[in-house]
């Protein structure tokens, strides 16, 4: 008897093994499809664009700059204005038929909030929404990058394919870094640096499970992008010349110069995005109008300067190129700063990206043409500084050192520049630290009442419940007449807090709208405990 009952566990044991196996197994077809269908969501977004662009501006949006300086002040000016008004009209739809609350797209900053508190679920329509948003944005001159709209597009395909394939809450998150994987790949042509944006930026770990099928679908998107887009770098570089040994240490204060610029970029985006919220609620200003105001601006500056029009690829190539003076290159500095702010605060979609490579490639080639011109010959070209300008100045927005890194790299297919590069990105990103406390991403989260910097710990605290932890009303609870009441909305930080200047065991909780019904109830101990579960389960996820 006690044999055939050793026998049966044995093989249930073995069953277990094997059907972990195939779970694996799963996981990583569905990476590889989330990669191939985020490659060509990527793709089709970037078409998207293109048109209209070719609307706008006569030309796709790789040629954007010298499209718009063909055409007359008065029709550039009008482009981002008109385009303005579309995205205000998509915005009324979105936001009447509840696919975008509010009014508001939706990048990067969504996906991580959709893993840390979501489960990893985004909406179909949302993310076809904010898409289109972006497309229109982008396409009609908007200044803003188009990689968090396709990070947050790609992570939105991922969420659909996996929604009713009954993965766990830690196989969804996993999933969704690996749309997030794809996209990246996809529109950078950098797979190594897909897979380590989705680890750093979206998941916040490096955990050997979820590494390999993000890799999967990294590569996925990359074979995918190559096969209809082609396999070069973004940007044609030319010679650069020999290194210096003094070139290290100038790529160090480069970083410093670099930190700067990207807190100043920070602030005033805050700013600017609170400031604008704040008089548009005070003069009773509705969202809608605030895209086409936001065109009157941008298409004022770019059409006396079109390298603040769009992504910027175009100009960043012309700045390598040596096209520019150092006095323009750094009005450019300030006037794409300036653009930028506009367009993020006034509600046009995109990302922040690619503008922190644009102005980190004019700031750049600004500070090796002045020493160029002081010290001919002593110091690499002006192309040098600029390829460590694009990686500081974008790492430090993101507070993604080490993708940004490599997106440089795989952007300009040059790895001569790599401790230079490493060095500058580091003392950027810990200057911006240093000056802002948090990086775009982190700023956009806590808008929204959610501190991911905290930690773990931190995430757990903000984002648990007190409806998920609490239970029925014990009878007889010994409760007295005075004690608090917790609300089930709280989160179970707030609720720690008020157990602990409470003297009693446990509080009962109440309806926001109902306050004098209780609920339930939500005892110290269980509230601690659910607390000790959550970090258990974290700490699994996080390493292993």
């Amino acid at each position: 008897m006690n044999r055939n009952i050793a026998r049966s566990l044995l093989l249930l044991r073995k069953l277990r093994r094997r059907l972990k196996r195939f779970d694996v197994l799963r996981v990583w077809f569905f990476a590889i499809l989330i990669g191939i269908a985020g490659a060509y969501a990527v793709i089709g977004f970037r078409f998207a664009i293109d048109a209209v662009s070719m609307i706008a501006f006569g030309g796709t949006e790789e040629d954007m700059v010298s499209g718009a300086a063909s055409l007359g002040f008065l029709r550039a000016w009008a482009a981002p204005v008109i385009g303005g008004l579309a995205v205000s009209a998509i915005l009324f739809v979105a936001d009447r038929a509840k696919w975008l609350p509010g009014g508001r797209g939706q990048a990067v900053a969504d996906v991580i909030e959709a893993r840390a508190v979501a489960g990893g679920r985004i909406s179909m329509r949302a993310g076809l929404s904010a898409a289109v948003v972006s497309a229109v944005s982008l396409g009609a001159g908007a200044s803003a990058g188009r990689e968090g709209p396709a990070v947050h597009l790609g992570a939105t395909i991922a969420s659909f394919i996996n929604r009713y394939m009954g993965f766990t809450a830690k196989q969804r998150r996993a999933l969704l870094g690996c749309g997030a994987a794809a996209a990246v790949s996809a529109s950078f042509n950098a797979p190594v640096a897909g897979v380590l944006f989705a680890l750093e930026v979206i998941l916040g770990n490096y955990a050997l499970s979820v590494f390999g099928p993000i890799a999967a679908a990294s590569v996925a998107a990359a074979i995918i992008a190559r096969i209809h887009l082609g396999n070069f770098p973004a940007f044609d570089l030319p010679s650069y010349g020999l290194v210096q040994t003094i070139d290290v240490p100038l790529a160090a204060l480069l970083g410093l110069i670099c930190g700067l610029i990207a807190s100043g970029f920070l602030v005033a985006t805050e700013r600017l995005t609170v400031g604008v919220r704040e008089q548009a609620q005070k003069y009773g200003v509705s969202y809608l109008l605030l895209p086409p105001i936001g065109g009157v601006i941008i298409g004022l500056m770019g059409a006396v300067h079109p390298e603040v029009f769009g992504v910027g690829y175009e100009a960043v190539s012309n700045a390598l190129a040596g096209q520019y003076s150092i006095t323009l290159l750094i009005i450019l500095v300030v006037m794409k700063v300036a653009a930028t702010a506009v367009t993020l605060s006034c509600r046009f979609g995109g990302g922040v990206f690619s503008p922190g490579l644009v102005i980190g490639a004019f700031a750049g080639a600004a500070f090796g043409a002045a020493l160029a011109h002081y010290f001919p010959g002593a110091t690499a070209s002006p192309v040098y500084f600029a390829m460590i300008g694009m990686g500081a100045v974008s790492g430090a927005i993101l507070g993604a050192p080490i993708s940004t890194t490599l997106i440089a790299f795989e952007l300009t297919g040059e790895y001569g520049i790599t401790i230079s590069l490493m060095v500058a990105a580091a003392i950027a990103t810990l200057m911006t630290q240093w000056l802002c406390g948090k990086s775009f991403f982190h700023w956009q989260l806590s808008r929204r009442g959610f501190d991911l910097s905290e930690g773990p710990h931190g995430v757990i605290l903000q984002t648990i419940r007190v409806r998920d932890v609490m239970e029925k009303m014990p009878a007889g609870a010994p409760l007295s007449k005075e004690a608090e009441r917790l609300e089930s909305g709280q989160s179970l930080g707030e609720a720690l807090a008020l157990l602990n200047e409470s003297e009693e065991h446990g509080l009962p909780v109440v309806d926001k709208a109902e306050r004098d019904k209780v609920i339930g109830y939500l005892s110290r101990v269980r509230a601690l405990a659910a607390y000790n579960r959550a970090l258990i389960e974290q700490n699994i996820e996080h390493h292993t």
